[in-house]
C-alpha cells in the first residue's frame, strides 16, 4: 500500500494536539513522539546502554525507570550533553516511527511532534504540517493548561525554534489563532493529501 507519512508540529500553545486529535478522529493514526520517546528510554536496551555510558548508570533506578530529576540535573546547563542526549534518542523514535507506519492499515499516517525539524523526524515524513498561533494567543495557552507564569513559558518558547521559521519549512500551514475555523483547513489539507496520494 502507498503511504503518505506526515509530521505535525508547532509551538508550545499552538494547539497541535488538537490537530491531531482531529486526525485521529477522521481514521488517521497518529503518533505521539513525546510519549513514545518517554516509553522508549526505559524500553530500548540499546537506547539504555546508550544513556548509561554517556550520563551513567545511575540515570536509572533498580527498577528500570528514569531517574529524571537526575537526567535534568545532568544536562540542564551543558548544551554538548544535550546534544548528544538527543543524538541518541531522536534516531532511535525515528525507527519507531518507521516501524509502526508500517504496521497501520492506513494510507494517511501521522507523528505529533514538537521538535519535528530539530530531531530530523522530517526527513522520515513526506511532508510536514506546521500549526501556528500568535504568540500571545500561545502564552495564554500554555499558561492556562500548565498552571504556569507567563515568564516560565516564555523561557520554554525560547528554547524552541522560531515558528516563523518553522512556517518557512512547513509544506502546509494550519492556523489557529481563535479565529480561523480550524476543521475546514484540515479537510481542504486531507483532500489535497489524497489527490496526492493517487497521482
Amino acid at each position: 500500500m502507498k503511504k503518505i507519512l506526515i509530521g505535525i508540529t508547532g509551538g508550545i500553545g499552538s494547539g497541535k494536539t488538537v490537530v491531531s486529535d482531529i486526525f485521529r478522529v477522521k481514521g488517521i493514526p497518529v503518533y505521539d513522539a513525546d510519549k513514545e520517546s518517554k516509553h522508549l528510554i526505559v524500553s530500548d536496551d540499546t537506547l539504555k546502554s546508550k544513556l548509561t555510558q554517556l550520563l551513567g548508570d545511575e540515570i536509572y533506578f533498580a527498577d528500570g525507570s528514569l531517574n529524571r530529576n537526575l537526567m535534568a540535573n545532568k544536562i540542564f546547563h551543558d548544551k554538548d550533553l544535550i546534544t548528544q542526549v538527543n543524538q541518541i534518542i531522536h534516531p532511535a523514535v525515528g525507527r519507531d516511527f518507521a516501524l509502526w507506519a508500517e504496521k497501520q492499515d492506513s494510507s494517511i499516517v501521522a507523528t505529533e511532534c514538537a521538535l519535528l525539524f530539530e530531531s530530523g523526524l522530517n526527513k522520515i515524513t513526506n511532508y510536514s504540517i506546521m500549526v501556528y498561533a500568535p504568540l500571545s494567543i500561545r502564552i495564554q495557552r500554555a499558561m492556562q493548561r500548565d498552571n504556569a507564569t507567563q515568564e516560565q513559558i516564555v523561557a520554554r518558547i525560547k528554547n524552541q525554534m522560531d515558528d516563523e521559521k518553522k512556517k518557512d519549512l512547513a509544506n502546509f500551514v494550519i492556523t489557529n489563532d481563535n479565529q480561523s475555523a480550524i476543521l475546514p483547513q484540515i479537510n481542504q489539507l486531507l483532500s489535497d493529501l489524497t489527490h496526492r496520494l493517487h497521482k
